[in-house]
């Protein structure tokens, strides 16, 4: 594994903020047989594979099609998931669901896993990749990000622990302070190379 794709492996699962999405996972389908949770996890995974690659890949064209240049959205990008990881460590983040609907690709996937903070990431290191073989890892980096939240939302229903409200509390503030300095590293890079 190169430096790169651990890099971006590592950025890219803690900005989905897995624990917090195992975590609303867990609240929502507490009702459900295993099998149904497994069906729901899996459609979950699908969901965020194909909007995060769809994100990632045209990040540049936006960019291009809207005239706003990287740094200006590094900067609203990483303000949008400060608030965001303000919002897991305060306690404070808004989970909504229509029980009596599918509730795998809305309220899940999106926003709760592929929300505003995670889209402006993504087309942020879409963009600011220079050569192929970066493009690459960090296409495989995102691959791989996603199937481990996939896999934590399989495991949430044998990891009991995982279920618990403390545990669920904990490792949701946990994840907000790691996407808050991922968040403030984005927004001053922004700001740094936009007063440069």
């Amino acid at each position: 594994m190169t430096p790169v794709f651990i890099h971006y492996f590592l950025k890219i699962f803690f900005i989905f903020t897995p624990f917090f999405v195992v975590s609303v996972f867990a609240s929502l389908t507490k009702d459900l047989g295993d099998g149904e949770k497994n069906r729901i996890a899996n459609k979950v995974t699908i969901a965020v594979m194909v909007s995060s690659f769809v994100i990632f890949l045209a990040g540049e064209t936006i960019f291009q099609l809207f005239s706003i240049t990287l740094d200006a959205f590094r900067i609203g990008a990483g303000a949008v998931l400060f608030l965001s990881a303000l919002s897991m460590i305060n306690g404070r983040a808004d989970v909504s669901a229509n029980h009596g609907q599918d509730i795998a690709v809305v309220p899940l996937a999106m926003p709760i896993t592929v929300g505003p903070g995670v889209i402006g990431v993504l087309m942020v290191i879409g963009a600011e990749l220079d050569t192929p073989q970066e493009r690459v890892s960090v296409a495989l980096a995102l691959f791989c990000a996603v199937l481990a939240v996939g896999l934590l939302l399989r495991l949430s229903n044998r990891a009991r622990f995982l279920n618990r409200p403390h545990t669920q509390v904990i490792l949701t503030k946990v994840t907000g302070l790691f996407v808050s300095a991922i968040a403030a590293q984005i927004f001053f890079t922004g700001v740094k190379n936009f007063m440069a």
